[in-house]
């Protein structure tokens, strides 16, 4: 209580600040609808960053997009380029990139909303460009942090990243090493009752999750032939271990358990050229070569039914792509482009159940795909608060599957689009979207996988079709009291091919497989509140909420349904306070509670994560030095899995048995301590 008082009085008592931003002023000359609002490092004063990704975690009305694991460049991006480029980089995520650029390197971060001359929008309606400062010598940032969770294990980790200038080459590398609990698992009961309720079985479950990263990233950007190439190369390795072990104190008594482990290791090098011909044509030219391995194995022991579930990938991408801007003046920008991509996958999977092989369908499967894309974007800026976008891409691939599945098909997709934005106050715009999307086949579907204990083998299916859609998207942006804003988006999908669980022809297991077709609608709000306005000084308050709805025929009980793992609801919301007298940072963070829903033949799985809220504060004697103390999980959030189970198809027989697991890993300390040079 008596540190509550003294933060209160030093919030209470801190004179204004001049730096922190009131109101800001777009940035780019020629954007005809005002798109362009600039945020200079003074305007993140309040919040004393430490990277460029804390900078953009506070940029008002903005949610940040890490981006998309698909295949290929053209649907990857994030929502955030650096210095204008995107990152010519798939296995080091956005975010890692980000943290990595120390707050004192950024000059200012441009908001982009709707399109601005010059700029790749990668297929978004608003992004942030950091522009990082000229020059500089060698810069280091050391970073060590450790988790101290429940069960008294201390998890520790360690960042060394660096950066040097030899001329007009710069040179940039990163060192991540750590370990990490899974905050998904913990201890909690479990009760399995029949169809009328009566309990079967009943006691305590104990889950124990732990992941380690080790992870190498180095880059390099200089002149070449009058234009700038970058070159990055990381390699990573993720080993995962997971355990769970139940001992139910019933009348019938007996136990389950079961040991995972997977080792997941990456290489990537790839790289970026882009040139200026003259002030008004640009090229870029970015290529890519990828491979990965992914081994997983589990072991269960169910009252003495042993089973052993093995699964080994290995895989590689490889891209090229290439695309012309050219400028016509500050009303017109047109690009086109092209891009190549051959990916494969390896796949081999074994089940022993009670020492007797049990064959699998699509157990060992190869798929190869050849993809090519070829895309045009015209952006026009003719009348005083429009922007108009405009643009296709033409897919072509071909896909085959071989070994236990023989078979090849070939693909090819028309994807428009087309970006409104209205500009229609200094305060207001409003953005329509219209697109046809495509998805992208998930090679992990092609062939078996295993929950075993969480809902047993999952086998695979390599003749399923891309998902697609077409959407329609309104958003409107609403700013007040300075940097404050408020955003509201709704979206509308109709859906063809949804991919979604159905039984296999052999009628024991459930695969992927287009299901037909469907609809579903979301409603997102970001908000983000200057305090001062309220009487907190330097304070500012985010909240973001996205609403779900979907409907789907389920390929088992031919009903409306909702679609499987979206999640009806989810939010957060986050509050940092600056108090320049204690040279600190205070504020708080909270996670809302979602639902996700697998429908199977035969049976439906509910996973519930309950509500996360940590508080921080951090204390920077100097710029360059932080020291970050989180109380986190102070709810002790659970997890929740309910596991409904038939005998059979779930319109053919009544319901057998519900399996209620639910589990808290409880509360985490976590310290950190960062100290950059030069």
């Amino acid at each position: 209580m008596a540190l509550g008082l003294v933060l209160a009085a030093a919030v209470a008592t801190a004179s204004p600040d001049p730096s922190h931003c009131g109101a800001v002023q777009a940035s780019a000359a020629g954007s005809a609808a005002g798109t362009v609002t600039g945020y200079t490092a003074d305007c993140f004063t309040a919040s004393s960053p430490n990277t460029a990704l804390d900078m953009v975690n506070h940029l008002p009305g903005f949610s940040f997009d890490s981006g998309s694991t698909v295949r290929g460049f053209g649907g990857a991006a994030g929502n955030v380029i650096i210095d204008g480029a995107r990152p010519a980089s798939k296995d080091d995520p956005l975010d890692e990139i980000l943290k990595r650029i120390p707050a004192g390197q950024v000059l200012r971060i441009d908001v982009i909303r709707g399109g601005a001359p010059g700029v790749d929008m990668q297929g978004k309606t608003v992004i942030a460009n950091v522009i990082r400062r000229q020059g500089g010598g060698l810069k280091l940032t050391l970073a060590g942090a450790a988790n101290f969770v429940p069960d008294g294990r201390v998890e520790p980790s360690m960042r060394v990243e660096g950066s040097k200038r030899f001329g007009a080459t710069e040179l940039d590398w990163g060192l991540l090493l750590g370990r990490g609990a899974d905050d998904g698992s913990g201890d909690g009961p479990r009760v399995i009752r029949d169809a009328t309720g009566a309990v079967v079985a009943a006691g305590p479950e104990h889950t124990k999750g732990e992941g380690a990263t080790r992870k190498l990233t180095l880059s390099m950007e200089t002149p070449l032939a009058g234009g700038k190439l970058r070159l990055n190369s990381t390699l990573d390795s993720e080993p995962y271990r997971f355990s769970q072990h139940d001992v139910f104190t019933t009348a019938a008594a007996s136990f389950q358990s079961e040991e995972d482990r997977q080792d997941k290791d990456s290489f990537e090098i790839g790289g970026r050229y882009e040139r200026a011909f003259g002030e008004h044509l640009r090229w870029e030219t970015f290529a890519l070569q990828k491979w990965t391995r992914n081994n997983f194995f589990a072991d269960v022991d169910a009252a003495g039914d042993d089973q052993q579930f093995a699964l080994r990938r290995t895989g590689g991408e490889s891209i090229l792509r290439s695309l012309l801007r050219r400028s016509f003046g500050p009303t017109l920008d047109l690009e086109a482009g092209a891009e190549g991509d051959y990916n494969f996958q390896n796949s081999r999977t074994s089940f022993v159940d009670g020492g007797v092989a049990v064959p699998l369908p699509a157990a060992n499967v190869r798929v190869t795909e050849t993809r090519g894309e070829a895309f045009g974007t015209a952006t026009w800026r003719g009348l005083p608060h429009i922007t108009v976008e405009t643009g296709i891409r033409l897919e072509a691939s071909r896909i085959r599957s071989t070994g236990d599945v023989e078979s090849a098909r070939s693909l090819f997709f028309p994807k428009p689009r087309a970006v409104i934005t209205w500009a229609a106050t200094a305060h207001d715009q409003v953005r329509f979207r219209v697109e046809r999307e495509v998805g992208q086949l998930d090679f992990d579907d092609f062939a078996a996988s295993a929950a075993l204990l969480g809902s047993g083998v999952q086998v695979g299916n390599p003749n399923i079709d891309p998902e697609r859609d077409w959407v329609l998207e309104g958003a409107i942006d609403h700013r007040f009291w300075g940097d404050s804003l408020i955003s509201v988006t709704g979206r509308h999908y109709l859906l063809n091919d949804v991919i979604d669980r159905a039984p296999d022809p052999s009628g024991l297991f459930d695969a992927p497989g287009n299901i037909g077709s469907g609809t579903k609608d979301e409603l997102a709000v970001n908000l983000t509140l200057n305090t001062d306005r309220i009487g907190l000084k330097r304070g500012q308050f985010q909240l973001q909420s996205t609403w779900r709805w979907s409907s789907v025929i389920d390929p088992t009980t031919h009903t409306a349904r909702e679609i499987s793992k979206l999640r009806p609801v989810e939010w957060e919301a986050h509050y940092t306070q600056g108090i320049p007298r204690l040279k600190s940072t205070i504020g708080f963070d909270v996670f809302g509670q979602w639902r996700e829903r697998y429908y199977r033949f035969d049976e439906i799985d509910t996973n519930r994560l309950k509500t996360w809220v940590d508080v921080f504060i951090e204390y920077k004697p100097r710029p360059d030095m932080s020291l970050r103390v989180e109380y986190d999980n102070m709810g002790a959030r659970g997890f929740e899995f309910v596991r409904q189970v038939w005998p059979g198809p779930r319109n053919a027989a009544a319901l057998s048995q519900v399996d209620v697991r639910d589990t808290s890993f409880g509360r985490i300390v976590y310290v950190r301590f960062r100290k950059t040079f030069g």
